[in-house]
């Protein structure tokens, strides 16, 4: 299965879930800021994540959702860390469908910093997946 896991992180605390569930996965986290953030051959599966930031999501994050293709996504499932809401899940969710990428209903979240708790629940849901 190939997989790749991009993620925004302003405080470190997505970043932090990001690199989780990119260890578990066997793959590098990177940062949808990065050079290498462009996803140029097909993958199984996109781990996609970042934070709510001034109720909306962080224009580097929503630029990137952007240029994600259908065609080199067959199913992204996304997660995010946000102190005051999920809602970034919903946003998140919501650029994949307008790009017709098929979207796990589950994702993983995290209030603030991912707790050890949260961070075996995400490693559970990458095995499970992968």
């Amino acid at each position: 299965m190939n997989i790749a896991v991009r993620y925004y992180s302003r405080s470190g605390n997505t970043k932090l879930l990001a690199e989780t569930i990119a260890n578990e996965a066997h793959v590098k986290a990177i940062s949808v800021d990065s050079i290498d953030a462009e996803i140029k051959e097909p993958v199984d599966l996109l781990f996609i994540g970042g934070a709510l930031y001034a109720y909306g999501l962080d224009e580097h994050l929503k630029e990137y959702l952007k240029t994600l293709k259908k065609e080199n996504i067959k199913k992204a499932i996304v997660f995010s860390t946000s102190w005051l809401s999920k809602h970034s899940i919903d946003l998140i969710k919501k650029a994949l469908k307008e790009n017709d990428i098929e979207v796990y209903d589950e994702f993983i979240y995290a209030k603030n910093k991912p707790s050890l708790e949260k961070l075996e629940e995400a490693k559970n849901i990458v095995k499970r997946l992968c």
